[in-house]
């Protein structure tokens, strides 16, 4: 069953992922839904910057899904309910689906949809060989719509053929006088008697109440009778069954809901597989519902599912380092990469297309691609697109911004009709907000880890158009980095502090004091150098800092 499950294809940025990383996973999807392709579905694995937020808002577009991370769920094991059964239908009809199907577990819900019980052959056994133990009293509920179901019954007479009762069947082949001591032993109103053509039986069964007298082997009734049962709403039945196989089936009348195993509790979509793989070794049959919102059963999942792929498969935009990625990514096929960074320690299984193109923004590639199937881009797409070139090339003035950035955004500009440096100035604007927010915030906005000669660090960056309230706040902002180092265990951790009008950039950094002591920009003073003309941290700082690391590490 999970191999006829389709696959969901999840477009997605780098964990902190800057406007860049989310426009293009969110433009990237809506090419491959405009291609018929509607298992794309753009995601994201971190909180949206300001800048991100403004602009998705301004052009009315959707912000991609947040997942925190990828850590292996059962949504993304698990698979649809093929089958199910509401609660009130007859154990008889419960078990002709699962042989009918081919299925060892049928779920039983409710009218609403809502998860009640799981039915499976253990399940089933002990709860009618209770029923049917001589040596036991044990009664069942049904009611005689169910009874005349399963019987495949003619209703002379019905009564109440909604309301559940604990039935107890009688099956006459005793003499008169013995039955009528059967009889008393039981409440009527809850008797259920098989008998055929024995006239006698058949008027003491109605001058009794009993709650219904089955004709079995095709019997009729004689009308005088059947008037009696009228006036005393007995219902009578009539079986196309000997009286023995009359008597089994009525056992098998009863809710499914009755005779389903109880004791299996449904999953949740978003627990862990860790979490569930104990409940799955507890359940007799090795499988557990799955519920999602208000308890509604969505699917099923099983040890066997655990042994297939999952039903969830990767694109990667923006970043290529697993390091980078949402945690858990490690666990799925990665279908693709599209990205505009230095090649990292990305390791497939099989072959992948990977898209990687020394460009200002992964978002100008996502626009080639567009042209290359011949896809008219929306304007609200083409317009985040143009705000996500402009972002990441820092309206076309990084270091890192190439022929192909500005044809690209002219390009765009063209389609939406907004004017390019109006449209930075305005982006930039919301990218260099950050009143009101704490420093943990702001250094994690857009925060990437890298590992080099066997380091671990981490440089995040933000632009603003004046650095002077972040250096008003270095104390604050210096704790963070070193909260953030220490929980790494890194050689340091670095914020770019860009400001966009003077195209300089401040570092504050916080790290090994073998590692600061070799940094050769400009100290203005503790844990804080100035960066005069280095604005990229892709294309400027990023070299320098690997460079510098490997010379320690060298000597």
């Amino acid at each position: 069953m999970n191999n006829q499950t389709k696959k969901t294809i999840y477009i997605i940025g780098h964990r902190n992922p800057d406007t860049d990383s989310v426009v293009s996973a969110a433009a990237y999807a809506r090419l491959k839904q405009s291609l018929g392709k509607t298992e794309y579905i753009a995601v994201r694995g971190g909180k949206v910057s300001p800048q991100t937020e403004y602009i998705f808002n301004r052009f009315k577009v959707p912000v991609p899904q947040y997942i925190p991370d990828m850590i292996p769920k059962v949504a993304y094991y698990m698979h649809p309910v093929r089958y199910q059964v509401i609660g009130d239908t007859s154990l008889w009809h419960g078990v002709a689906k699962m042989e009918e199907t081919n299925i060892k577990i049928l779920p039983v819900v409710n009218a609403d949809g809502t998860y009640c019980s799981l039915l499976h052959y253990n399940a089933f056994a002990k709860n009618i060989l209770n029923v049917m133990n001589p040596e036991t009293a044990t009664v069942f509920s049904t009611n005689i719509r169910l009874i005349t179901e399963t019987l495949s019954a003619q209703q002379l007479l019905a009564f109440n053929t909604e309301e559940l009762f604990k039935c107890v069947i009688i099956v006459v082949a005793d003499s008169f006088e013995t039955f009528k001591k059967t009889l008393s032993l039981h409440t009527p109103e809850n008797a259920v008697v098989v008998t055929s053509d024995r006239l006698d039986i058949q008027e003491y069964c109605i001058e009794s109440g009993v709650r219904a007298l089955v004709l079995s082997s095709g019997t009729t009734m004689d009308k005088k009778l059947r008037h009696k049962a009228e006036e005393k709403k007995v219902s009578v039945l009539i079986s196309p069954y000997r009286s023995a196989e009359t008597a089994m089936l009525v056992m098998y009348s009863a809710p499914v809901s009755t005779m389903a195993d109880l004791e299996i509790k449904p999953v949740l979509l978003s627990d862990t597989i860790r979490k569930i793989r104990p409940l799955l070794q507890e359940s007799i049959s090795r499988s557990l519902p799955v519920v999602g919102d208000n308890n509604k059963l969505v699917g099923i999942i099983s040890e066997s599912d655990l042994l297939q792929d999952a039903n969830v498969e990767i694109i990667l935009v923006d970043h290529n380092e697993l390091s980078q990625a949402a945690e858990g990514i490690e666990n799925y096929a990665i279908r693709e990469v599209v990205d505009h960074h230095r090649l990292g320690n990305l390791t497939t299984k099989d072959p992948i297309m990977f898209i990687n193109r020394p460009v200002g923004a992964t978002a100008t590639i996502i626009v080639s691609l567009y042209r290359q199937n011949r896809v008219a881009i929306p304007k609200e797409i083409a317009s985040i697109l143009l705000s996500a070139i402009l972002a990441d090339t820092l309206v076309l003035q990084s270091a890192t911004t190439t022929e192909e950035d500005r044809n690209t955004a002219e390009y765009l500009s063209n389609i939406t009709n907004l004017d390019i440096q109006q449209l930075g100035r305005d982006i930039i604007t919301a990218a260099s907000r950050i009143g009101g927010r704490n420093a943990g915030e702001v250094v994690h906005q857009d925060m990437k880890e890298y590992t080099e000669a066997g380091c671990v660090f981490t440089v995040s960056q933000i632009e603003v158009d004046t650095p002077a309230e972040i250096l008003s706040r270095q104390k604050e902002f210096l704790n963070e980095l070193d909260i953030e180092c220490r929980a790494r265990k890194a050689l340091f951790s670095a914020m770019m502090v860009t400001d966009i009008t003077k195209l300089t950039s401040h570092l504050l950094i916080v790290g090994k004091p073998s590692f600061l002591q070799h940094i050769e920009f400009p100290r203005q003073c503790e844990g804080i150098y100035f960066l005069n003309d280095i604005v990229s941290r892709k294309k400027q700082l990023l070299p320098l800092l690997v460079e510098q690391i490997e010379q320690i590490e060298g000597g």
